[in-house]
């Protein structure tokens, strides 16, 4: 605005051991027929992402980080340009969002229906043609239109390429989607900064600039699976037991509440944290600096986060950071600490996204448009974020904004333990798989496959 520690996508474990040399490849687990007969399991699928296609999807993330984050510093040009108040003008990223949002919508209804290359195709094409059309836009309101196209590229984008990677990896797709994720934040960060050294008024070249960067990625998409795996597989009806029992729609309103929260959580640090901290006596470059680190500090915390999914439960992960990030914001509160503390939420709050999605597949894995509403549900709430803590912070002053974000952070932890509980009896350990009956393990020795 892309968990989990060796959590499986049910029904799906990795094509061959963790240092096999593929970079992907699902093998059915164990067909019902497999389970009564005693025979070996399916042959291995081709991966669904070459070597290439795994870069270019890294590519994509810096893209679309960039994408978002180019409108901010650009304002002031798009008000002399087009003569806008400074509220017209935030209008921009707004329409951005609303794309957004109906871009992972649109993305989910068509997802098994047309081919995985034709929907990430005309997603790049989509971002390409809307960030240049919104740069050589003549008029204000055209302008915001092809934003939103823009935008439904984006959504696209965003919510394809986490989903294929959250079911395409096995075990190993909580790592992945940290690596996908982390490259987001390095398109963030890059964009802001190549507007500053071209100039604001220059926007106009950036945009056009990144439109002709998606073209090349769609020459990638050879190397993806044209036909994913489908959601839920033989092993949903077991592992949707404790989430069924438990109240499906309880859930997934669980895991909707976490995202928005954590989302909030995150982009009130860093709209506030300057603030926040030129109030409490830090000047305006030093402010700005340790903004900068907390989004350094993100970004590193996904890369940081990918062995720790390999080896431990996405629960767990999402617990330990939601806890982290809560003593940090309250360590904010002290003003000598307080840019140290915001690193440490940067740190602690990076992998909540990425590893969230895995253990949601694995929890409710009958709920087919489950990561589709909880990433559409992340994009409003960093829209809503904004006017519902800047509510918050009028009422009690800057000096409380690390207490109000350290409430809701804390929110996110007791939300977090509760879905923990709730879905235990459907997460299996970190790096395990449901047993396969003795006669198909035979087979699996005698074939040389790897035992999951």
């Amino acid at each position: 605005m892309g968990r989990r520690g060796g959590l499986n996508q049910p029904g799906y474990v990795g094509g061959g051991c963790l240092d096999d040399g593929n970079v992907s490849g699902n093998t059915p687990l164990v067909d019902t027929a497999d389970q009564h007969t005693g025979q070996a399991p399916s042959p291995p699928g081709p991966p669904l992402f070459s070597r290439a296609a795994v870069v270019a999807s890294c590519a994509g993330f810096i893209l679309i980080g960039a994408l978002q984050a180019l409108y901010g510093p650009a304002i002031p040009a798009f008000r002399d340009d087009h003569g806008l108040s400074p509220s017209a003008a935030g209008l921009a990223l707004s329409a951005h969002f609303v794309g957004g949002v109906a871009g992972v919508l649109g993305f989910d209804r068509l997802f098994g229906r047309v081919g995985n290359r034709t929907l990430l195709g005309s997603s790049y094409l989509l971002m390409a043609g809307g960030a240049a059309g919104f740069a050589l836009a003549p008029h204000w309101p055209l302008a915001l239109a092809l934003a939103l196209v823009a935008g439904l590229g984006f959504g696209g984008i965003d919510y394809g390429l986490n989903q294929l990677f959250a079911i395409g990896f096995g075990r190993r797709s909580a790592a992945m989607l940290n690596v996908l994720n982390a490259h987001f934040g390095i398109g963030a960060i890059l964009g802001p900064a190549l507007i500053g050294l071209v100039g604001a008024e220059h926007y106009t070249v950036v945009f056009l600039g990144f439109a002709a960067l998606n073209l090349p990625l769609a020459l990638c998409l050879t190397g993806v699976r044209d036909k994913a795996p489908a959601r839920g597989g033989a092993g949903a009806d077991t592992a949707g037991e404790g989430a069924r029992h438990r109240g499906l729609v309880t859930v997934l309103g669980a895991f909707v509440l976490l995202y928005v929260l954590h989302v909030g959580v995150e982009s009130g640090v860093g709209g506030w944290e300057p603030t926040h901290l030129e109030t409490v006596g830090y000047g305006a470059t030093a402010a700005a600096s340790a903004t900068s680190v907390y989004w350094l500090m993100m970004t590193a915390g996904r890369f940081l986060a990918v062995p720790l999914a390999l080896r431990r439960p996405a629960p767990v992960i999402i617990a330990v950071s939601c806890a982290g990030m809560t003593v940090c914001l309250l360590l904010a509160t002290i003003p000598a600490a307080a840019p140290y503390a915001y690193a440490g939420v940067g740190l602690f709050i990076a992998p909540v996204f990425p590893t969230g999605l895995p253990w949601l597949a694995q929890a409710a894995p009958r709920a087919r448009r489950a990561g589709a509403l909880v990433i559409a549900a992340s994009m409003v709430g960093g829209v809503a974020a904004g006017p519902v803590l800047g509510k918050a912070i009028e009422l009690s002053g800057i000096r409380a904004v690390p207490l109000v974000l350290g409430g809701v952070s804390a929110v996110c932890l007791i939300t977090t333990g509760w879905l923990i509980r709730a879905t235990s009896s459907s997460v299996s350990p970190a790096n395990t798989t449901p047993a396969a009956p003795a006669p198909a393990r035979a087979a699996e020795r005698t074939s040389g496959t790897c035992p999951p």
